[in-house]
């Protein structure tokens, strides 16, 4: 898919938001993307999966044991990886504030993981994530995403392979334009 094949399918399902937002990383943006939105549908959900699917290079794709998402935003986009990938899919919660594989789910040591997040902002989610598999005695070999928002400059310390960057900018609290400033501040992610 192109990008603005996968912009048009955020837009056709209303996943697109504009307004202000506070996002998961603390950071405020005009934008928002609703990746619960853009999945909520499952055909188009499993097209974006095998679409980001193609992203990853056959050595890594070939070599992984299994899917591993953080909860919530993850979830749904996790679990279509791992039909595209024909790959057990789980998920990290934080019940305390700290991942953990919870409900059953567990690796074997050295299981090698393929991490999967709907939005990628600053990535300190992602590395909290990637880590957690580390500690439940995986390895991530690489992270796919729906969307980067980073611009392309985050660092989780493995591969990143998006389906799509998108470069809407984010301000600090304290450097917000006056034009988002006078807008309600909306906080549509799940973390606290």
């Amino acid at each position: 898919m192109t990008q603005d094949e996968v912009l048009d399918e955020f837009r056709a399902s209303g996943a697109l938001l504009e307004g202000h937002f506070k996002l998961s990383s603390g950071r405020h943006s005009g934008h928002y993307l609703q990746c619960a939105r853009v999945l909520m549908n499952p055909r188009r959900a499993a097209r974006l999966a095998e679409a980001l699917a193609e992203k990853i290079p056959a050595g890594i794709r070939d070599s992984l044991d299994a899917v591993v998402s953080p909860a919530m935003g993850g979830i749904i986009i996790g679990q279509e990886m791992g039909r595209a990938l024909d790959l057990d899919a789980m998920f990290l919660e934080r019940p305390d504030g700290v991942f953990h594989l919870r409900r059953g789910f567990a690796l074997e040591s050295g299981t090698k993981v393929l991490m999967v997040e709907d939005v990628v902002t600053t990535g300190l989610s992602s590395r909290e994530a990637i880590a957690a598999v580390g500690n439940e005695g995986g390895e991530v070999l690489a992270e796919v995403s729906l969307v980067d928002r980073s611009n392309g400059t985050v660092d989780l310390g493995v591969p990143f392979f998006p389906l799509i960057d998108i470069d809407f900018p984010t301000y600090a609290e304290d450097e917000l334009p006056p034009e988002l400033a006078a807008v309600p501040v909306t906080k549509p992610g799940s973390r606290k």
